[in-house]
């Protein structure tokens, strides 16, 4: 069958592309072997934000006295927990299907491995195919998008075995909650981890590498984290790494570096993930690599003509957000339409406070000579999150000194992922804080500490 778009991965960036290009009239074949939505839906976002809103819950009742409840003694059920994650995991994965057919888009069922230039040789999936999907065969297509997104980075000495060793797979689907857990890596993956599983009663150990946590966020937004965490109950041990792992049969002992030796139950392995590259036949066809991912331009173009990457397979930042923005300029650049230049992408960390940034750092921007007025904002003087319950956290945003644009801005506390939306516009649109600061925000709201943090750039904020 000929199309004139195959997307090989259905996660976020395949199916998103998949569906803009049917919008555009391309005939497209989507090509998944195991999992509608890919990682994020059934591995990584969805289920563990779901495991997530378990344990904020779990918070707000063990504080229900705080908003005129009687003490409650409630306690997470893990089974439970576990099976929510994994339904909404399956509502959004039906719902990928729903959004698939209705398109008219083509799903192929299997492993794919480009042959040649426009070929693309589909062999069976140990998984089954989802009703409809056309079968495993030879397919082609004048243009073919890598979607393939990334897995689990293994350490050395630390490779997980399914059941001492955990990756994030596992930790999603325990067999039981551990007694102890130490967590090697401390981005994303490794504090939302630690989140949750202290939250379900574990003793929980993070353990980095680097001189602090979250070492990609902004240092002080680290370092209010790294307090949160400790309140919490969470060990913290930075400029450290595990130098040896003895693995007993159902406990482990791991030596630092630095000569502490930690016992647990169970050690995570958070190191990150590395783009999916390998069995594509990508070498034989001389693609380009960099630092391991696949190297394109602005509109997705590798080094081979009709040949695509997109998200996670294309390289950091690996965001399923940043892989449905580049899967729709990518058909959008096929399909004629000129690219359109790749905006500030906004992170977030759904922790216990949770943290959100977008555009610069102080770092960076240090790193780039670019002179700063910075404002910051502490919730403890917003009324929203008093009334919330969650008077810990900062609003920070960055400005260059000397055109007033914002470059960067940073949160930490109650909703920071959804509050960051309005600094990534304001960043996108380069907004100056005297534009910003004429801004009207509803009250009360959380949002209205953005507007203080503004002000606090200027002549100052008004409720500091």
């Amino acid at each position: 069958m000929t199309h004139d778009v195959l997307i090989i991965g259905a996660g976020p960036g395949g199916y998103v592309a998949a569906i803009r290009a049917r919008q555009l009239g391309l005939r497209v074949g989507l090509v998944e072997r195991a999992h509608l939505g890919g990682i994020c839906l059934n591995w990584g976002c969805i289920p563990t934000k779901a495991m997530l809103k378990g344990t904020d819950l779990l918070h707000q009742a063990n504080h229900a006295d705080r908003f005129g409840l009687h003490p409650l003694s409630p306690a997470i059920d893990p089974t439970r927990l576990i099976a929510r994650a994994g339904e909404v995991s399956g509502q959004l994965s039906a719902g990928v299907a729903f959004l698939l057919k209705k398109n008219g888009v083509d799903l192929i069922w299997g492993a794919a491995r480009i042959t040649a230039p426009g070929q693309v040789e589909v062999t069976q999936s140990a998984v089954a195919a989802p009703r409809g999907a056309l079968e495993a065969g030879r397919y082609s297509a004048p243009h073919i998008i890598l979607a393939t997104g990334a897995s689990p980075r293994v350490l050395p000495g630390l490779e997980p075995d399914g059941r001492l060793v955990w990756t994030y797979m596992e930790a999603l689907r325990p067999d039981r909650v551990p007694a102890s857990l130490v967590i090697v890596g401390s981005g994303a993956i490794g504090v939302e981890f630690a989140s949750i599983y202290a939250a379900m009663g574990a003793k929980v150990t993070l353990v980095e590498l680097a001189d602090r946590i979250l070492p990609a966020e902004d240092a002080e937004i680290s370092g209010l984290m790294a307090k949160a965490l400790q309140k919490r109950g969470i060990a913290i041990h930075t400029g450290v790494s595990v130098s040896r792992l003895d693995r007993a049969a159902d406990s482990l002992t791991a030596h630092l570096s630095n000569g502490m030796v930690l016992v647990a139950d169970r050690l995570l392995s958070a190191g990150g993930v590395v783009p999916n590259v390998s069995g594509l036949g990508l070498e034989a066809l001389g693609v380009v690599f960099r630092h391991g991912a696949v190297e394109t331009d602005m509109a997705g173009r590798t080094s081979l003509p009709g040949l695509y990457a997109i998200g996670d397979v294309a390289g950091p930042p690996m965001l399923a957000h940043k892989a449905e923005h580049e899967g729709i300029a990518c058909v959008e650049a096929i399909s004629g339409r000129v690219p359109h230049a790749k905006g500030p992408i906004p992170a977030c960390i759904y922790a216990s406070p949770q943290v959100a940034s977008v555009g610069l750092t102080e770092a960076a921007a240090a790193e780039r000579g670019v002179a700063l007025r910075v404002g910051r904002f502490s919730l403890r003087g917003n009324g929203k999150a008093l009334v919330m319950g969650e008077p810990d956290g900062l609003v920070k945003c960055l400005f260059d000194a000397a055109t007033d644009r914002i470059v960067g801005a940073q949160v930490i506390g109650a909703e920071a992922s959804e509050l960051i939306h309005g600094l990534t516009i304001a960043v996108s649109l380069g907004a100056t804080s005297e534009q910003l600061a004429h801004v009207v925000f509803p009250h009360p709201t959380l949002s209205e500490a953005m507007h203080e943090a503004v002000l606090a750039a200027r002549e100052g904020a008004i409720h500091a």
